[in-house]
Parts: C-alpha cells; structure tokens; sequence
C-alpha cells in the first residue's frame, strides 16, 4: 500500500510504503534507488494497531523512483500499487513511483 502526501507547498511529496503484519515476520525494509538499494537504511515499524509494517520518506515532485520491498532478511516483494514496473538487472522487476 502507497499513501502519498504533498507538502503544503509542493515542495515535497511525502510517501508512506505500507505492508500487511501477516506479510512478514521478523522485519520490512523498502530499499531503491533513493538509499542505494540499502537493505538496511530504511526499516519500517511494525503498527500493531493497523496492522501494517510502515515507513515514510519524502521525495522532490517529479521524482521517479524504483524500489521493492525487503522481507524477513531474505525475500524481496514488489508493491502492487506502484505507477509501474521497471526491469531489473537481477532478471526481476522492480516497481516504480513517478511523484
């Protein structure tokens, strides 16, 4: 799940990267092309109450951004909400934002 949110200025767009609790069970990251494929620099937080992994990162407008979704230390998972898909040179698919 993809929550977008524009500054009150436009000067940003505010991405909150959602998955269901039932989807992993020790940990998510979103890793892309915005943290260097990073597996580590951005855990999300497990919302108990929703039930949900989260984690929100701001972009510029007109950014694209290509990403995935790291789970459990060992599988990775592409969001089916993303604007596209874009090939991998991992012979996958990455998804895509276009903010």
């Amino acid at each position: 799940m993809l929550i977008r949110r524009v500054s009150p200025k436009g000067r940003s767009v505010r991405v909150t990267f959602a998955v269901p609790a039932d989807q992993a069970s020790t940990g998510v990251a979103v890793a892309g092309s915005f943290n260097n494929w990073s597996v580590t620099a951005h855990p999300m937080k497990l919302d108990r109450r929703r039930g949900l992994w989260k984690r929100s990162v701001s972009f510029r407008p007109g950014e694209r951004v290509e990403f995935r979704y790291f789970i459990d230390g060992s599988r990775w998972h592409n969001e089916a909400e993303a604007d596209a898909t874009a090939a991998s040179p991992f012979f996958s698919e990455n998804s895509v934002l276009v903010l």
